[in-house]
């Protein structure tokens, strides 16, 4: 086995983060089953932490144990929380967020018959919270859990993933580092390549990406979802080539699974054939309504000049905002953000993305933060969000654009024209609404002196 114990220590426990969802799904959406440990469910924590649970299998699974609960006995809470982490499955396979309110039902009527040793249920709540966007309700959970399977490798993924979305990066490095040193794996490579690639070292996030596709033997998804990802490294340092290849891969391993073809619709695009692209990635969405698939959608259909298909896409975007809401989703930063995106700026999503941060005080956080206080004319505040974003090194082509605009607007040419270039250099198709506007402005920039 590969000695792991300086994969992150390379970084430096210092170093922050910036979670995402573009590599980094939490720790509900990575699969492998925790070390075998008396009384443990590891099947029930397998289904939990799948990246790609096929929709009938967990349909089989939910069933089967609903008819088993109507049996009764004493291990009741077990089956209370492997339904949970079933139900939290569902939620993912679907795109359904109906689904957390089930898994919490269950998950606490779980804890309620067993509190004492009931990590399976633990994982299960702080999954839940994540999912939520509950960082603080995940942090706690997770640590509840580790205190009472201390070896239990997820525990550190779930603490570490709240960890980053709270701004407390040393910590947070300090639990994926302890996750990857107990089990190295789907989970924790993944981890890995995302915290290489928020350092900057996007050849190491590549490198290790890698290695979680080799380990992906869980199912044909889970390999699917590791070559998806690390297309989505590859697209997103600019390499659309070799991102075209993992995309591929991926569909071809799990042909029904939805990530690899919205990934080959960017392939597509980049080529010049955003309708083509918007077509396909709608698709997608008609069976897995992710709001950020819907996004997608909608900014290439705007692209090609297809406005009422855009809109159709924007307005199931809202409609997905409510539903989330309503299942207990915190969607401040992304309601915030899609506004200041798509011609709704105002001091209400300023007040969103005020609120978002408050709770959630990441990197990511910082740069949606940024760009509404610009949307609205804050320049002088937004540029002191922009700088607090970058301040990881990390290589994202949207964040150095919002700071070439805010500097552009605060009289500042050549910061504008740097962070311009920088954002095209490192991926010409960072932001299908954005990357044309960069180059439109720095060929103004150019042309006057």
């Amino acid at each position: 086995m590969r000695r792991t114990g300086g994969i992150l220590a390379a970084l430096g426990l210092g170093a922050a983060l910036v979670v995402g969802v573009a590599i980094l799904a939490p720790l509900a959406s990575l699969r492998s089953d925790p070390p075998a440990t008396p009384g443990g469910n590891s099947s029930a924590v397998g289904a939990l932490l799948s990246p790609a649970p096929g929709g009938g299998r967990l349909s089989d699974r939910v069933g089967a144990l609903q008819s088993r609960l109507k049996e009764g006995g004493s291990e009741s809470w077990r089956l209370y929380a492997s339904l949970g982490l079933a139900y939290l499955g569902e939620a993912r396979a679907s795109a359904d967020p109906s689904f957390y309110v089930k898994a919490a039902g269950v998950l606490r009527r779980s804890l309620a018959l067993n509190r004492s040793d009931n990590y399976e249920a633990m994982l299960g709540m702080g999954a839940l919270a994540s999912a939520r966007h509950d960082f603080r309700g995940g942090l706690a959970w997770g640590r509840r859990a580790k205190e009472v399977n201390p070896h239990n490798s997820y525990a550190r993924g779930l603490i570490g993933d709240a960890l980053f979305e709270l701004g407390r990066y040393p910590d947070g490095m300090a639990a994926y580092q302890n996750m990857v040193d107990l089990r190295p794996d789907l989970a924790s490579y993944a981890r890995i390549a995302y915290a290489r690639e928020l350092t900057g070292d996007v050849r190491g996030a590549v490198d290790a990406m890698g290695l979680a596709t080799g380990v992906a033997s869980g199912s044909p998804e889970d390999g699917a979802w590791a070559y998806y990802q690390l297309g989505e490294l590859l697209f997103g340092s600019g390499r659309v080539g070799a991102a075209e290849r993992a995309y591929r891969h991926g569909a071809a391993l799990a042909p029904d699974y939805p990530l690899p073809p919205v990934g080959l619709a960017k392939i597509d695009a980049a080529r010049g054939h955003p309708r083509a692209a918007a077509r396909q990635v709608a698709d997608v969405v008609t069976g897995y309504p992710a709001p950020e698939f819907a996004i997608l959608a909608g900014d290439l259909f705007a692209l090609a000049g297809e406005r009422r298909k855009a809109r159709a896409q924007y307005d199931l975007v809202r409609a997905t905002q409510r539903l989330l809401r309503a299942n207990g989703v915190e969607t401040d930063l992304e309601v915030a953000l899609f506004n200041s995106d798509h011609g709704l700026a105002s001091e209400w999503v300023v007040m969103n993305a005020r609120s978002g941060y408050a709770k959630r005080p990441s990197v990511q956080a910082s740069d949606a933060l940024a760009w509404t206080l610009y949307t609205v004319g804050r320049y002088r505040e937004a540029r002191r969000y922009s700088h607090e974003a970058l301040r990881l090194g990390t290589r994202n082509g949207l964040f150095h654009f919002h700071a070439g605009m805010i500097a552009l607007r605060l009289g500042d040419r050549a910061g504008a024209r740097a962070h311009l270039l920088k954002a095209l250099s490192i991926n010409p198709h960072f932001s299908w609404i954005y990357a044309p506007e960069a180059r439109r402005t720095l060929q103004r920039l150019t042309a006057r002196p």
